[in-house]
This record gives structure tokens, sequence and C-alpha cells, in this order.
């Protein structure tokens, strides 16, 4: 077979016109994965992660098949698609199928692709069903390219990354680490380190009796909520407010507030629903002794994503300082729960965290339960793999950009070599109709999905050089 294409203008114009002529092919299949409403769902035999993942899945794996790639079905764990090597081991990309919920804002339906001005609307377009279709376009065109490839080329596709990640854990009880890995699951030019992520709950104690019928807000741990209610036992007069809503309903009042929903990791865009709605009833001391007794430990949790109303803030120079939001709260057997979600530097740990969550909660006579943690990881920029990475983008953009760190959890965390490289751009021009993920109308541009598939490609060419 062909030996690997290794001149970067040579290789570069064969990838500008794969790309030409398959860009309508490929917007019709990110349409056809969007068109999957794949949100975690009630486990079933061949469908660990519900039906919505299961039939991404298999969406997925006939697009690779039609592509002319080898598939494997990992049990409706991962699947992949590959382009097998002539030596041991397998270069891999890890890109996820499942998707967050599709909460209120939406100006037309999450699951039905819309194109304008050049941008592609729906969920899952930037965060990871387009970046997956990607990867399966980049292994097409190196078959073109270079026909049989150094190592395995491999490009995983998971079903559990919003809310969990057991796909990855299960694909590596099974085939073992690959010789490295990226996932296109967030900026370019190269993330090389995640700060941890840490979740829990407090837990109110006892609210039976208590003024508040219903209290909801959130639809995961990991999306900053645009809207949060509570129903109000009674019909006291209250105060209009913005981003308050008051209805009567029966005998009582439902409170609901609106926010600015977006991604645990990049509070700095949003408006968290439940914080306006906890103050909003303090305000008013709205709710029993107990009730507001909790809504105070609340309040402490809202009033700033850096940690500080919780006594957690810090911050260590190599990461960005640390992030803290209340993802969902429920109104459940007479008691409130608000999840935390807490994206970390190497200046704390999960022991730290516990510690001094634990002590404010039980001053209010509270509890904070259900405790997950992955640690920080990093990975030296000097390393062969991401100066490869770098390198390719670099040339690919025009630019000097140099790797970042970030708060968002991706699959990269769990490999023994791996990073997240791209898709976005964060210098791309944005028009205010175009969400960012776990947003509301979630956009991408054809442009920067152009520029990926180029960068991914010639990436993937590249790193085959490398001796692991």
């Amino acid at each position: 077979m062909a030996s690997p294409i290794l001149n970067f203008a040579e290789a570069e114009a064969k990838i500008d016109q794969f790309i030409a002529e398959n860009e309508d092919a490929l917007v019709a299949d990110i349409a056809a994965l969007v068109a999957v409403p794949s949100v975690e769902g009630p486990a079933a035999k061949g469908a660990p992660f519900g039906a919505g993942p299961r039939q991404a899945l298999d969406a997925a794996l006939a697009i690779a098949k039609r592509l002319g790639l080898a598939t494997q079905d990992g049990a409706g764990y991962v699947g992949w698609a590959e382009l097998p090597g002539r030596q041991p081991g397998v270069l891999a990309t890890i890109a996820h199928l499942d998707v967050v919920p599709a909460a209120d804002g939406w100006t037309g339906d999450a699951f039905t692709l819309r194109r304008r001005d050049g941008w592609l609307i729906g969920r899952g377009v930037q965060d990871d069903k387009g970046p997956a279709v990607l990867c399966l376009y980049a292994l097409k065109c190196l078959a073109a390219l270079q026909g049989t490839p150094r190592y395995t080329l491999r490009a995983l596709l998971g079903g559990n990354e919003e809310t969990g990640m057991a796909d990855v854990q299960h694909y590596l009880g099974a085939e073992g680490q690959p010789l490295f890995c990226f996932s296109p699951d967030a900026n370019f030019p190269v993330c090389n380190g995640e700060k941890g992520v840490f979740e829990g709950n407090f837990v109110s104690g006892p609210l039976a009796g208590g003024d508040f019928l219903e209290f909801e807000g959130g639809v995961a741990s990991n999306v900053i909520p645009d809207k949060a209610t509570c129903l109000l036992r009674g019909r006291p007069a209250l105060p209009a407010e913005a981003g308050i809503t008051l209805a009567v309903e029966g005998e009582n009042t439902r409170i609901t507030a609106t926010g600015v929903g977006g991604h645990a990791a990049s509070p700095e865009r949003s408006r968290n629903a439940i914080g306006i709605l906890v103050a909003y009833l303090r305000a008013g001391m709205l709710g029993s002794p107990a009730e507001q007794g909790f809504l105070a430990l609340l309040a402490a949790l809202h009033s700033a994503t850096d940690g500080s109303g919780l006594g957690i803030a810090c911050s260590d120079g190599r990461f960005t300082p640390l992030t803290c939001i209340g993802g969902t709260i429920r109104l459940e057997n007479g008691r409130l729960t608000q999840n935390v979600n807490i994206r970390y530097p190497g200046c704390t740990s999960a022991g730290q965290l516990v510690e001094t969550l634990n002590r404010r909660a039980t001053a209010r006579g509270a509890a904070f339960t259900d405790v997950f943690d992955a640690p920080p990881f990093y990975i030296p920029a000097d390393s062969p793999a991401i100066q490869t990475l770098l390198n390719t983008w670099n040339e690919v953009s025009g630019r000097q950009d140099a790797p970042f760190t970030m708060g968002g959890g991706t699959y990269a965390r769990h490999f023994a070599h791996a990073v997240s490289y791209g898709p976005a751009d964060t210098t791309e021009p944005r028009p205010a109709f175009a969400g960012h993920e776990h947003m509301a109308d979630e956009a991408v541009s054809l442009a920067s999905l152009r520029q990926a598939l180029k960068v991914y490609t010639l990436a993937l060419l590249r790193l085959q050089e490398i001796d692991f």
C-alpha cells in the first residue's frame, strides 16, 4: 500500500479537495445523528445507557460502514470505526453521541438540524455529534491519502460522556490503552490538562409541613439551569421582579425564575436560575424557618461561581481558578436536594472540599452526600504528541497558539496518554443566535467544521511518525 504522505502542502491540498467533495454528505450525516434524542435513559439489553444512545450508536456505525470503514460494537457501551495498521498499536480519537437534555429557550426543534448564515443549529452539533462525524470522515480521507496506516487508526464513539463515562471504562477494560488518543470535545489549539471534577449533594433536614410544596430546577449536574420553580403554599402578595414570573395555582402560588443556561465549566456566560429563585425567596422571607435555613446555605453556594461563598475558592497558576455551581435541585420525600458541581485546580483536593462542605452543611442542619471525584490531570506540553497536535493547528490556522488547561471534563482524563483537541476556535466571531454547548440553540459554523476536519486528518497523519 501507499506510504504516508508527509509533505504538508501536498496533503493539505488533497484534504481540501476531499472536504469540498464530501461537505454535503457530512452535513447530512450530522443531521441524522442530531435527529436522535440521545439523552441517557433506562438501561436495556444491548443498550446500557438507554434507547437514545443505542439508536445514535447504530446510526453512527451505519455511517462508518457506508464510508468504507471497519466497525465494531462494544456491547452498546462504545462502538468504533477503524483503519487497520501495519504494526501493533492504536491511535484513537474518541467523541460521544449522548447529549444533555434540550431545556427551554430553543427557537426551533432541538433535534432537527437547521442552517442559518453558515451555521448549523441543533443539539449535539458541537458537543459532540458534529465532531464524531468529523473523525469518521478523517479516517475515510486518510484511507484515500495513504492506504494502510502505520498504526491502527480508530474512531471511538461513546454513549455516556455527559453522565458518568462508564462507556470508556468498559472499553478500556476490554481493549486496553491506545498509544495516544485525542477527544474532539473542547477548543483548539490543544488542551493538555483538565481540572478536577467534583460533585455532591446538599441535602436538607426534614421539611415536612413547610411552605414549599414543589421545588425543581436544572436538568443535569454539569448544566447551569435556565429555569427553576417553586410552588409556594398560599397566595401572599408578592412583588414583581426581573427574571421572576408569578402565577396562581388554586390556593397556592407558582414562582418561576428564568436565567441563562450554560456549561458548569464555563459559568461566566450564564446566570443560574436556582440562584435567582433562592434570592427571591430569601428576600421575601418566604418559607418556614427550616426552609429559610437551608436557603441560607444555598445562597452561599449561588453567591459566586468561584466558590468564595462556601470558602473553597482557590487558584494554582497552572489551571484557571476553581468554579462552583448548583446544577439541579429537587424537593423529594420532604427534603430539598441541591446538587453541587465543582471544577478544581491542584491547590485543593476532594478531601478538603468534602471537609469544608460538610462543615457548611452541618451548620445549617443539612448534610453533604453522594460524593464523586475525578482528580485533575496534566500532560507536559513538550510531549511529542502534544507538539504534533499543536504544530498542526498552528500551521493550518496561521497562528502561534500555546496549549491550555480547562475546567471541562472530557474522556481524555480516563486515558494514560490523551488530550482534548478542538473543534472550537474561541477567536471565531459568534453571532447572537448561535448558542454554546449545553445551551439553547447550540450551534457550530461550517467554516469551523471544515477547519477541524483538515486539522484532524493532518494530525492523525503526522502522529504516525512518532515512535510510541
